[in-house]
């Protein structure tokens, strides 16, 4: 195992043990928007992987859902997502995770760690390795049809995106096995790559949710086909899939 994934690994544990321990509590609200919520725990789970990885690597930038910090300039840049699902956490749905990638510049992902603390599940991967779950490898699903296929549809907060996933949802609906909306891209993606999911389709989406999945999914054998969003900056349209069946995206 690298320093690098030792440490992210370490900063992921350390924030999931946090949400862990605040789980079910009542919980400050910065801001309560239509669609989502913020909470101040983001802002301290954010904060605690900071001075983790910052301790280690004090020349590397942190790109975060709660903000930047460290040389935006370094070569390395860590891509956080502090609570990954904070609507389910608020409402007390044990489904969210931390998410931490390392980037270098010029767009490859080096390391990856998504963590459920709830389910005490990890999945790490780093370039060159195999993709792992507690340790042990995975692959993503040789399931080879739609009809046996298990889909997760994400849709954004906007009216815009809401309208463009209904019908992609409808159709998922009526021609996979099941059709799922759950909350949390990154464990969304981190479902596809070790088989418990066909495929993960969002329309509108940000990095700091799927980092981490890219290279994990990639390396278990899947496909991830990501676009930058036609009009919005920092969004994009993601298909990771197990790369076997045609989802007609």
């Amino acid at each position: 195992m690298s320093d690098f994934l030792h440490s992210a690994i370490e900063a992921a544990h350390a924030a999931g043990g946090l949400l862990r321990a605040n789980f079910g509590l009542a919980a400050k609200v910065d801001e309560n928007l239509a669609h989502d919520i913020k909470l101040e725990l983001d802002r301290r789970s954010q904060t605690l992987i900071e001075s983790l990885l910052l301790a280690r690597y004090p020349d590397h930038a942190i790109y975060g859902e709660e903000g930047l910090r460290g040389d935006q300039d370094s070569e390395y840049q860590w891509i956080i997502d502090p609570i990954d699902g904070t609507v389910n956490f608020f409402y007390g749905i044990a489904h969210f995770a931390v998410s931490i990638a390392l980037r270098r510049r010029g767009g490859d992902i080096l390391v990856g760690v998504i963590y459920d603390p709830m389910r005490d599940e990890l999945w790490a991967v780093e370039r060159g390795h195999p993709a792992t779950l507690n340790g042990l490898p995975i692959r993503v699903s040789d399931r080879a049809k739609l009809s046996d296929a298990i889909v997760s549809v994400g849709v954004s907060k906007t009216l815009e995106s809401v309208e463009a996933s209904l019908p992609l949802f409808q159709r998922m609906v009526r021609e996979a096995k099941k059709c799922r909306m759950m909350g949390s891209a990154s464990l969304d993606i981190a479902y596809v790559a070790c088989g418990r999911l066909d495929a993960y389709i969002e329309g509108q989406i940000s990095l700091w949710d799927i980092a981490a999945g890219l290279l994990l999914v990639e390396t278990a054998g899947g496909k991830i086909d990501l676009r930058p969003h036609a009009t919005l900056p920092d969004k994009y349209a993601i298909a990771a899939t197990t790369g076997r069946i045609d989802f007609g995206i």
